[in-house]
C-alpha cells in the first residue's frame, strides 16, 4: 500500500549517509522512477523536507509526520521500550481495544490510532478527534503485583510519562493538571482515562489511554481559549510516532518506580514540582456543594491536599470530586 512504500523510502533515506539518487531508490524497492518521485512528494506532504540536487538524488534535511505502526516500532526500539504495537487509522475507542487484547489474554500492548470517533475522558465527556493530527493512545497493563486499590494512580504515573515525554521531545514546559489533565499556558493539551477490570481475584488488568493535541493549527470557536496543541505552542510539526514511543518509554519508567511501593513516595516530589495548581487556589466542586481552597501539593496515594479558607486541611479524592481553577481552565 502507499504508506508502506513511504515507509520504505523514507527508511532508506534516513539511513543514508549522503544523497540517494532516484535510480538508486527505485532499484533497491524495485518500483519505478516515477513512483519514487511521487513517494517524496507524499513524504513532503506529510512535513518532510529533503535537499534535491540534479544528478545527486534526494538527502532528508528535516523529518515530518509519518505516523504508522512501523514507524511507532522503530521508536519503541530506538527508546528501547518493550511494547507490541498495534495501529489504525480510525478506532472508535483505543481504550476500548486495548481491553479487546486484554480479554484474548494479551499482555505488554499498545493500542494507537490517527483518529478516535468514540473516545470519552473522565466523568463522561466526550474527546474531540480530527484525522491526521493528534495521538490517541492506550496502554494495556497487566501487573500481578499490582493492587486493586492502587490502579487509578496509574492516571498520575501516566501523567509524569506524559509531561516528561513532552519537555524532552519539545522543549515546552507542560504542566499537569490535577489528576487527569496535561496543560501549557493554562490550556488543555492532554487528558487521560485510566480504567480496570477486576474479578473475585483481584484486578484482572488496567488500560491507560492518552490522548495529546499534536499538531492541530486550530480548535472550534467554543474551546479554543481552553485547548491548545504542541504545534500552537511551539509552531513546530511534532513527528507523532517519536512522541507516542517516548511517553511509552517514560510509562515503563514511572510504572517501574510506583510498582517498588506501589504509591507516590518515590514520585511525588518529581509530580508536584509539575502540578500546575500547587500554591494557588482552585474551586473544589463536590456532591454537597463547592469551595475554594489552596492546591499545596498530594499524599502518597496521588490525592490532592488542599487547605480550605478557614485553614483546614482536607484531601480531594479524584474520583468524587472535580477540581478548577479559580482563574480560567487551570
Amino acid at each position: 500500500c502507499r504508506r508502506k512504500m513511504k515507509e520504505k523510502v523514507l527508511e532508506l533515506l534516513e539511513n543514508a549517509t549522503g544523497y540517494l539518487s532516484g535510480q538508486y531508490i527505485s532499484e533497491m524497492l524495485n518500483v519505478s522512477r516515477t513512483a519514487v518521485w511521487k513517494n517524496i512528494v507524499a513524504l513532503r506532504e506529510d512535513g518532510y523536507e529533503f535537499d534535491a540536487v540534479n544528478k545527486r538524488g534526494y538527502r532528508l534535511t528535516k523529518r515530518g509526520d509519518l505516523f504508522s505502526e512501523k514507524r511507532i516500532a522503530h521508536w519503541l526500539e530506538v527508546y528501547g521500550a518493550n511494547y507490541r504495537v498495534h495501529f489504525k487509522e480510525t478506532v472508535n475507542s483505543t481504550n476500548a481495544w486495548a481491553k479487546a487484547f486484554a480479554e484474548n489474554g494479551d499482555e505488554n500492548i499498545l493500542c494507537v490510532a490517527d483518529e478516535q470517533s468514540g473516545g470519552r475522558g473522565r466523568r463522561g465527556r466526550t474527546w474531540a478527534s480530527k484525522k491526521g493530527q493528534d495521538i490517541f493512545m492506550s496502554l494495556l497493563i497487566k501487573e500481578k503485583a499490582l493492587k486493586t486499590e492502587n490502579a487509578s494512580m496509574l492516571t498520575l504515573v501516566a501523567a509524569l510519562a506524559v509531561a516528561t515525554g513532552i519537555k524532552e521531545l519539545t522543549g515546552l514546559e507542560p504542566f499537569i493538571k490535577w489528576p487527569n489533565d496535561i496543560v501549557i499556558q493554562g490550556k488543555k493539551l492532554c487528558g487521560i482515562l485510566t480504567e480496570m477490570s477486576t474479578d473475585v481475584d483481584g484486578l484482572r488488568y488496567c488500560v491507560c489511554g492518552i490522548g495529546i493535541n499534536v499538531n492541530g493549527k486550530e480548535f472550534p470557536e467554543e474551546i479554543k481559549d481552553k485547548a491548545t496543541s504542541l504545534y500552537l505552542e511551539s509552531t513546530q510539526q511534532i513527528e507523532r510516532a517519536q512522541l507516542t514511543a517516548l511517553i511509552a518509554k517514560k510509562f515503563l519508567k514511572y510504572m517501574a518506580i510506583f510498582m517498588e511501593t506501589q504509591d507516590f513516595s518515590k514520585l511525588k516530589k518529581e509530580y508536584e514540582d509539575l502540578l500546575v495548581n500547587r500554591g494557588k487556589k482552585v474551586k473544589v466542586l463536590d456532591s454537597k456543594g463547592e469551595y475554594i481552597a489552596t492546591a499545596k501539593g498530594i499524599d502518597e496515594r496521588g490525592e490532592l491536599l488542599v487547605c480550605t479558607e478557614d485553614g483546614k486541611m482536607k484531601t480531594i479524592f479524584s474520583g468524587e470530586v472535580s477540581v478548577r481553577g479559580v482563574y480560567g481552565y487551570c
